[in-house]
């Protein structure tokens, strides 16, 4: 039987199904490029990415390093534009492209993207659209207007190489193959059977049920670990995982592939799915193929009549078959996982527990790790879901609960998604019966209103009598998503005391700017780009930016951020934000500091200019500062 080992073209043209989130710190080629177009586009300004484009058509590409000196893609001539990057706008006035593009729901994303033919036909659907633009969490691969290419195809022959293909003769056709092709007279099954190096292997199958798959129709790859592969993990490991049928199932099946895949068809780098759902990259170097860059395969190419076997002596076992501890053995969170030994939680992270683990990642504990004890425990309890869950499924305003009995709020923005104040940092890992999320920070569940947080807290005591004399006490207790850039009292204290008295006295003025530290939506740290332009409860919009671990506002520096409450969350900042109208250079009664900027307006004023009765005052308020 002959098996057929091709590259197919990508021929589905629209998917829609649960979102996968880009949160880790391994970067996808595509980032990559999109990185180096950064690099080569800053120059234009933050968030201005360099693009070349195809001369004679309209097909643009971020650029790599070889393409940007070459100017050439695929061996055409490119031109060089500069555009914003993905997600970012231009702001009047402003160099670059230094605002996110707010987030809409995923029809009108097409829009956004230039994904008009995916539009229409969305419209022609009857359930697609109110689906795309209802709540949810979904990815969408959406085509672009353009064509779809195509890619060669890699035919083998029972693994023989096809070298040279359609040679007609006047009573058939001719190929020419690498080797002679021999007789193939047992299925997979068979070969399992009467290998001896497959004995552990035999036993699983059998325990498994997948024998049945194995002896039948159908063309599939094994990687069949050997004895030798088996005896390499723990012995408390294997046991488990072989006196559970289902850990035992996706074992298997993470070592067999949906198709036949001789070795000569193999290229390097390529991803082949399992039954099991994973993806493998499976390549070669020299003679030797390669499973995750890993030289494990001993023996290739050995043939059945329903797929070819490869050995392999190490066992590829899938995260679904592994326990939380064995996920974090993977993953940089191993200061974590000892906290949570230390604290006796040791069996919600072995046991058969559904949930899933808030892990910080090494780097957070730099400066060295918290006492155990009492708090600390209920702390980590805190960093336990009560559920298994997948981030691609986690949505804005979700609310989890954990094993401490808190209730914490999931916060989805542009480039991350955030729990509470931490937020993920690499993609989750989905074990047996546990999810590990590793993330950015430790998590501080919330205590309390804003005005709870800030009653309780000494250096807010001026912001607290303030809030109260402006009524706006109830407004901050209430249920809400509120962002509150908090001054402290040195932040008032700082304030000339003429102009705090004045502010203190007027109600209605004190409301307006208090109004102003307060955002409509809560904005975590983590969730705050190059610039976040964030809509105030007095009406304009506060600049927040983040910069080298660095939160500001309106280019003042946050002194703290991420202080969690059950309506909002509240950022401490040294000083008191003014409103646009309020700022002295954005009055027109009110005189510039510089020496030059006096002279400038004072020679605008022409003698009948003096003589008016409404800017007389204000030129002889410039007489008087230039005299100084």
């Amino acid at each position: 039987m002959a098996l057929l080992g091709r590259l197919l073209p990508l021929a589905l043209a629209l998917a829609l199904g649960p979102a996968a989130t880009p949160a880790g710190p391994a970067r996808s080629p595509y980032q990559l490029v999109l990185q180096h177009s950064r690099l080569r586009g800053r120059q234009h300004g933050p968030n201005v990415c360099a693009v070349q484009k195809l001369i004679g058509t309209n097909k643009k590409y971020f650029t790599n390093c070889k393409q940007w000196y070459q100017r050439k893609i695929c061996g055409k001539s490119t031109v060089i534009s500069y555009e914003c990057c993905p997600g970012y706008e231009k702001v009047p006035g402003e160099k670059g492209c230094p605002a996110a593009l707010p987030l809409s729901n995923l029809y009108e994303t097409l829009g956004v993207v230039g994904a008009t033919t995916t539009q229409l036909y969305t419209d022609r659907t009857e359930k697609l659209r109110p689906e795309m633009e209802g709540p949810g969490s979904f990815t969408i691969f959406a085509p672009s207007n353009e064509a779809w290419s195509s890619l060669p195809a890699i035919v083998t022959v029972n693994c023989a190489r096809l070298l040279k293909a359609d040679h007609h003769a006047t009573n058939g056709v001719v190929h020419l193959i690498d080797k002679v092709i021999s007789t193939v007279t047992n299925n997979i099954q068979q070969i399992i059977e009467i290998e001896d190096t497959f004995e552990t292997l035999r036993a699983a199958v059998a325990a498994s049920g997948l024998n049945t798959l194995l002896e039948g129709d159908g063309q599939y790859t094994l990687l069949a670990p050997t004895n030798e592969a088996f005896e390499k993990i723990p012995a408390e490991t294997l046991n488990r995982i072989l006196g559970d049928p289902e850990a035992l199932r996706d074992l298997l099946n993470n070592h067999i592939l949906k198709s036949a895949m001789c070795a000569e068809a193999i290229v390097a780098g390529l991803s082949l799915e399992t039954l099991e759902g994973t993806t493998l990259e499976v390549g070669c170097s020299g003679d030797m193929l390669t499973i995750n860059g890993k030289p494990i395969i001993s023996n290739k190419d050995v043939l059945a009549t329903n797929g070819v076997i490869h050995f392999i002596d190490e066992l590829l076992i899938p995260d679904s078959a592994k326990t939380l501890f064995e996920l974090a053995a993977d993953s940089d969170v191993s200061t974590a996982i000892d906290l949570f030994r230390q604290a006796g939680l040791s069996s919600h992270l072995s046991g058969n527990e559904r949930l899933t683990l808030l892990a910080p990642m090494n780097s957070v504990f730099k400066d060295g790790t918290p006492p155990i004890n009492a708090r600390t425990k209920n702390l980590l309890l805190n960093h336990m879901i009560k559920d298994q869950l997948a981030s691609k499924y986690l949505y804005h305003g979700q609310t989890l609960d954990t094993l401490g009995g808190r209730k914490l709020r999931v916060f989805v923005y542009r480039n991350s998604l955030c729990i509470e104040n931490s937020c993920i940092a690499a993609h989750d890992k989905r074990g047996r019966y546990g999810t590990l999320f590793t993330m950015d920070r430790m998590l501080t569940p919330p205590m309390g209103t804003v005005m709870d947080v800030l009653k309780g807290d000494n250096r807010f005591s001026m912001l607290v009598a303030a809030i109260q004399s402006a009524g706006l006490t109830e407004t901050l207790n209430r249920e809400g998503v509120y962002t509150v850039f908090a001054p402290t009292n040195e932040a008032f204290q700082a304030l000339p005391r003429g102009e705090l008295n004045k502010l203190m006295g007027n109600a209605k003025e004190l409301a307006n700017i208090l109004k102003y530290h307060v955002g409509d939506e809560i904005l975590v740290s983590g969730g705050i780009g190059a610039l976040v332009r964030l809509k105030s409860l007095q009406g304009d919009k506060l600049e927040v930016s983040s910069k080298n671990n660095v939160v500001s506002v309106n280019k003042e520096p946050v002194a703290e951020v991420d202080i969690m409450a059950t309506n909002g969350v509240v950022h401490a900042i040294s000083s008191v934000l003014q409103p646009p109208a309020n700022r002295p250079q954005e009055r027109g009664d009110e005189l510039a500091d510089s020496a030059l900027e006096i002279f400038k307006q004072a020679s605008a004023f022409s003698r009948a200019t003096q003589s008016s009765v409404k800017l007389a005052p204000v030129y002889q308020r410039l007489l008087e500062r230039m005299k100084h």
